[in-house]
């Protein structure tokens, strides 16, 4: 999946826009935050919350595209969480906008609960 959106994104930027690609891997860790063991997560999310965040990070200075896949239902303890592609001009542009959308990713659109 990264590899097409990568690809994809090659093609349709111009070059003189695009300078970096920045991925996230969010995957289930074995323990919660506070050292519990975990068996798994239950995941969803808000699929238009999701589309309105993706439009607002895009406006961003610098910023070519945006791609997001988040994974919805049971997960065990390895599956992936999300991935989040942001691809732009410099580091600069990118850096602080794939920060700010997985703070509203995790903060706002996702909702999960661990199952212990």
């Amino acid at each position: 999946m990264v590899e097409k959106w990568i690809n994809e994104i090659k093609r349709s930027v111009s070059p003189d826009a695009l300078g970096m690609m920045l991925v996230h891997n969010g995957v289930v860790r074995a323990t919660s935050k506070d050292g519990k063991p975990v068996k798994g997560m239950h995941l969803s999310y808000d699929h238009g919350l999701l589309s309105a965040v993706i439009k607002e990070m895009k406006k961003h200075a610098g910023i070519a595209d945006i791609r997001v896949w988040i994974n919805e239902g049971e997960l065990k303890v390895g599956d992936d969480i999300m991935y989040v592609l942001v691809a732009g001009r410099f580091r600069t542009d990118v850096l602080p906008v794939l920060q700010e959308l997985l703070t509203k990713i995790k903060g706002e659109v996702v909702h999960e609960e661990e199952m212990f």
